[in-house]
């Protein structure tokens, strides 16, 4: 990490350096008499070459190839970041007017630091040209990239006011890219109701049917194959860049655990999309939330999970009034960004039925994960004590694998109630009749008989 930190602030340099030049170069035409302020960055020296550099910041650089223009307001943005005395020049006063140049944008900061906003980058970018001006203020566009990749976007501005006099703000996860060598996790909030999600298990501690683990290998193997296929064999112009999966089977079977491990296999992120969250009564809103979440997604190679998928992917009604047809519009909407997007979702339901046809068929695996057989179940009881614990004589585990079909989430918690009430007392030692209370109460959350 120390050595990937040095590459970045080496090549931030002369990035920075960059900038400092476009922004005397601009203040020079700017202020030339007559004055002339032709379009940048054509005048501008060129940018640094970073195509030869290890960091993450030029990996990132060439992996989008993100046009000169492009990187030149994100720079504008890391400034007060990185180095905020660049911009003190923004600060000029204007001796008619004895006060700052409007043009110039900008707010004040903590500290009195220069914070620009998006009519400090339109100044830099287009000077007093309109028609430059215009291109300029499109960069901000949700289609562009500094939004779609989600690099910076414009602060609210108050009512009345240019959406350009919004501060440029980086995003948390490109600046963690900048100061910490990789990206950093977007906050869970409307504008992405995801978590990430994880775990400390291994694959190893996957207790699952052969078939369904030679299903999950399937997905495992695009994670580490699929961009190989894709650009080096020449197989993007015939195939999707994406994988769509769904799991289904019985609560507690492993779905969510499977996702979370072959992240972890691969080193993906894994996000579970929170459908309270995307789900709206008002038409069109929920396209609107699922919009933000593969927006954001997208080109980052993470695992987007949807639990419960049967809401939003449910099969179409028949059209009997307007809510029908938006309903369905919905699931129209999802098909489309599914088949556009870049990355692995994975679908876990229930009941396999629940899910509409038109997704099934453009699924690239369809992963079972029924209930666990009787020698699966004793394998999960036998791992799910700690080291620690001393099991009583009386605690037949193998009776009770065969006696109570259970799922691995069951029993994992009949394991955690029965390890506390060992730990409560203080003996450390698992009763059977506790063993046996865990199971009447997980029993009697499903409605069974014990």
């Amino acid at each position: 990490m120390g050595n990937r930190l040095i590459a970045n602030a080496r090549d931030l340099e002369a990035e920075l350096e960059w900038l400092a030049q476009a922004l005397q170069t601009r203040f020079a035409r700017y202020f030339a008499t007559p004055s002339s302020s032709p379009v940048l960055p054509g005048d501008l020296h060129p940018p640094p070459d970073l195509s030869h550099s290890d960091s993450s910041y030029a990996q990132f650089l060439r992996r989008h190839r993100l046009p000169d223009a492009e990187r030149l307001v994100l720079l504008l943005a890391l400034a007060p970041t990185l180095r905020p005395q660049l911009l003190d020049v923004l600060w000029t006063r204007n001796e008619a007017t004895q006060r700052c140049f409007t043009e110039f944008g900008g707010v004040s900061g903590a500290g009195g630091a220069f914070m620009p906003t998006g009519e400090s980058a339109c100044f830099l970018l287009a000077g007093d040209d309109l028609a430059a001006r215009f291109a300029a203020a499109r960069l901000f566009e949700r289609d562009q990239s500094l939004s779609r990749l989600d690099l910076l976007h414009l602060a609210a501005t108050t009512s009345g006011e240019s959406h350009l006099a919004g501060p440029l703000q980086v995003s948390r996860r490109f600046l963690g890219l900048v100061t910490q060598g990789r990206e950093s996790s977007p906050d869970f909030d409307q504008n992405f109701p995801a978590r990430r999600v994880h775990t400390q298990m291994t694959w190893n501690d996957l207790v699952l049917p052969q078939a369904t683990l030679e299903q999950l290998e399937e997905v495992r193997t695009w994670l580490a194959h699929g961009p190989t296929l894709l650009e080096e064999w020449g197989m993007g112009r015939k195939l999707r860049a994406g994988h769509t999966s769904l799991f289904h089977g019985p609560p507690g079977t492993g779905k969510t655990l499977s996702a979370c491990l072959l992240g972890k296999l691969c080193a993906c992120e894994v996000y579970k999309v929170d459908l309270s969250m995307i789900v709206s009564k008002y038409i069109g809103e929920t396209e609107k939330n699922l919009a933000r979440v593969f927006d954001q997604a997208e080109n980052r190679g993470w695992i987007l999970f949807f639990d419960e998928a049967d809401a939003l992917f449910g099969k179409r009604t028949r059209v009997d009034d307007a809510h029908d047809r938006f309903a369905n519009q919905e699931v129209s909407f999802l098909l489309q960004r599914i088949e556009e997007f870049d990355g692995v979702v994975i679908l876990a339901s229930n009941l396999k039925n629940n899910i509409d046809d038109a997704f099934l068929r453009r699924f690239q695996s369809v992963v079972q994960f029924p209930m666990p057989r009787a020698p699966e179940r004793l394998r999960m009881w036998r791992d799910g004590f700690s080291p620690k614990a001393v099991l009583d004589a009386d605690l037949d585990l193998p009776r009770i694998a065969e006696r109570h079909e259970l799922s691995g989430g069951t029993i994992i918690n009949v394991v955690r109630y029965a390890s506390l009430k060992a730990l409560s007392r203080g003996d450390g030692r698992v009763r059977a009749e506790d063993v046996d209370e865990g199971i009447r109460r997980e029993l009697l959350k499903e409605g069974r008989a014990f």
